[in-house]
């Protein structure tokens, strides 16, 4: 794994005189870089196995190869770089022409690489494609904005997230070199990489409301300091659920609720509320309950399979009678299940409907269709459109599973 330090260069000043201003940026207390260019600094800090500058074609170019101190036979090569970022018509050649020169100054090697200004969705999407040509699947990547341009964060903040989704890249940071806070002589030095922490919470939270898997919350949760056993609970309890076990998930979920009470550390804070709601159904006061809201659930993220899937199950166990039979045991399910078929038990009103929720169910699961004709055509109708499927197994679930 290569680690990369991409640092970002800015528009130079009206006055080419003018240099950046030398600041001493603390790292830490007792670690202290002072430099005109705080990526030079942050090299430094992290010890990085490449560097990738970019900038625009009006970049400050110039002023940070002159700040090397190359030797005079690179002068006139500098020379017609100044003239070039005052005309705003850098060049990739001209970059070119200077990279061996600086990657043996600095002992790694550099990359010097010009980039569009962002002006619109076609320079920002160019941006963060010539980001990717540079790095390599599974590399990591450190990001520094302090001379950028002033929308360059938050551009640099998509671009971590781009890069960890098409390359797999991991992003270890995103520093800024604080200077309007310089106190005492003394500039701080802000990881701003819980913004990619927030990013990863709310990316989390659309996938769980696309799919239902709250299992991918555990990750960021031990990533913020809760323990592996707290955030097995959440795995396992996604795991029961998405099996049909609810009864098992639930008592995950349970030990589950005596951390998130005690309070998630680090940016998993923020997002505490939003996994309670989302792991609501286990407050209901029995199986039927579970098993009816887990219906719901699914049918609200348009995943029918598990919809029919909790709802014929929860039907299933309307017709237990507790004091003979266990929820749990599947000999007692089935037998409960033929019995009701055969007119033994149940209310035999509610055929009609619970047979055309079993043929829904087989219709998803197995492609199947039911053998009785009226049954089907009800089946192959609610499959005809997904407006209609929505209508009727909410319509089902109202009728099979009441509160």
């Amino acid at each position: 794994m290569t680690h990369t330090l991409v640092s970002f260069l800015g528009r130079g000043n009206p006055d080419r005189g003018k240099r950046y201003r030398q600041a001493t940026y603390e790292f830490a207390p007792g670690q202290q870089q002072t430099t005109e260019f705080f990526g030079l600094g942050l090299l430094q800090q992290i010890q990085p196995d490449r560097l990738l500058i970019l900038g625009t074609t009006g970049s400050m170019w110039d002023v940070l190869l002159f700040s090397l101190g190359l030797g005079q036979e690179y002068d006139e090569a500098l020379l017609a770089l100044t003239e070039s970022a005052d005309a705003d018509r850098t060049t990739q050649e001209e970059l070119d022409g200077l990279t061996t020169v600086v990657s043996a100054r600095l002992g790694l090697p550099v990359t010097l690489r010009l980039i569009p200004y962002g002006r619109d969705t076609g320079e920002q999407v160019e941006i963060l494609q010539r980001m990717a040509l540079d790095l390599a699947e599974g590399d990591a990547v450190t990001l520094d904005v302090t001379h950028g341009l002033r929308h360059l964060p938050m551009l640099a903040q998509m671009s971590a997230l781009y890069l960890r989704r098409v390359k797999n890249v991991e992003a270890r940071g995103l520093y800024y070199g604080a200077l309007d806070m310089t106190r005492n002589g003394l500039t701080p030095v802000m990881n701003l990489a819980g913004l990619l922490r927030i990013a990863e919470w709310v990316g989390a939270l659309n996938t769980f409301d696309k799919d239902g898997d709250y299992g991918a919350f555990a990750d960021l949760m031990e990533q913020d300091g809760v323990s592996t056993h707290q955030a097995n609970y959440l795995r396992r309890a996604a795991f029961r659920e998405r099996t049909s076990n609810a009864w098992e998930a639930r008592a995950d979920l349970r030990n589950l609720d005596a951390v998130l009470d005690s309070g998630l550390p680090g940016m998993s804070a923020l997002f505490a509320d939003q996994l309670k709601t989302r792991i609501r159904w286990h407050k209901g006061q029995d199986l039927l309950a579970w098993q009816r809201e887990l219906a719901l659930e699914y049918l609200g993220r348009s995943d029918y399979i598990r919809s029919t899937i909790y709802a014929f199950e929860g039907f299933v166990t309307s017709l237990i009678d507790d004091k003979k039979e266990r929820f749990w045991d599947f000999q007692d399910r089935d037998r409960v299940r033929k019995e009701y078929q055969s007119g033994l038990r149940g209310k035999k009103l509610l055929f009609g409907d619970y047979f055309l929720l079993k043929g829904l169910r087989n219709a998803l699961a197995h492609g199947t269709r039911p053998d009785d004709s009226k049954i089907r055509h009800k089946v192959e109708s609610a499959l005809s459109d997904s407006k209609l499927l929505q209508e009727e197994l909410r319509r089902l679930i109202k009728k099979l599973l009441p509160r």
